[in-house]
């Protein structure tokens, strides 16, 4: 379902569903040759419903075309005006069913970055993170770009997502730069030394984004 890449780093996005936010930015940067996956945080995958107050509610992996075909049948005309089943669409089309990060085997994959688009998708990152045992201790940058949960806003913050992550690429890539990246650092004012902290740093000064930031190591 990863294209294959040439790009070496693991790549993360993480929002409360794992339905618009994450998925849109994963859309984008699978497109642009990374090497990304995607994940939720809830208890459970929520979708608007026909009322307000009653969200729909699916168990993690549940197919994303299992939950179109259900929802197509109850009422095609709603979910297509309201961008559901036209978001369904691009989600079977970037892997098969919604993942919890909170179930992912310790050992089945490590990622260099990983991107939340919500505070409480971040600490909740965080709190599984504690909660397990280190592997290989191997480095993970855990970096939350705040994004409301609309179907605008997703795209928008999908975008912002892809230039972090390039900028998070170079820096951790060793790659030359000759664009961006050195604008964008000789933009951010200020001698930072860590390397990640002076992408976050130009990010923010370029954006206006305000980002949190944790280490760990898996």
């Amino acid at each position: 379902m990863n294209q294959d890449v040439r790009r070496p780093l693991r790549f993360a996005m993480v929002c409360a569903s794992n339905m618009n936010r994450s998925m849109e930015a994963h859309a984008l940067l699978q497109k642009r040759g990374f090497n990304v996956w995607s994940f939720g945080t809830g208890a459970s995958v929520k979708l608007p419903g026909v009322s307000p107050d009653k969200p729909i509610v699916y168990n993690f992996r549940v197919p994303y075309r299992e939950i179109y075909e259900e929802l197509r049948a109850q009422n095609e005309e709603y979910f297509r005006n309201s961008a559901v089943l036209p978001m369904l669409e691009r989600n079977m089309a970037v892997k098969p069913a919604p993942e919890r990060w909170q179930d992912r085997e310790s050992t089945r994959r490590h990622f260099d970055i990983v991107v939340s688009f919500e505070e409480r998708v971040f600490e909740a990152i965080l709190e599984d993170c504690q909660l397990r045992e280190p592997v290989d201790f191997q480095l993970m940058h855990i970096i939350n770009l705040e994004v409301r949960d609309t179907y605008a806003d997703a795209a928008e913050g999908a975008v912002l997502a892809l230039h972090l992550c390039e900028l998070l690429e170079e820096a951790l890539g060793g790659r030359s730069s000759g664009s961006y990246f050195d604008q964008a650092l000789s933009e951010s004012g200020g001698e930072v030394v860590d390397p990640i902290e002076r992408v976050l740093c130009a990010f923010e000064d370029r954006t206006g984004r305000r980002l949190l930031y944790a280490p760990h190591y898996s």
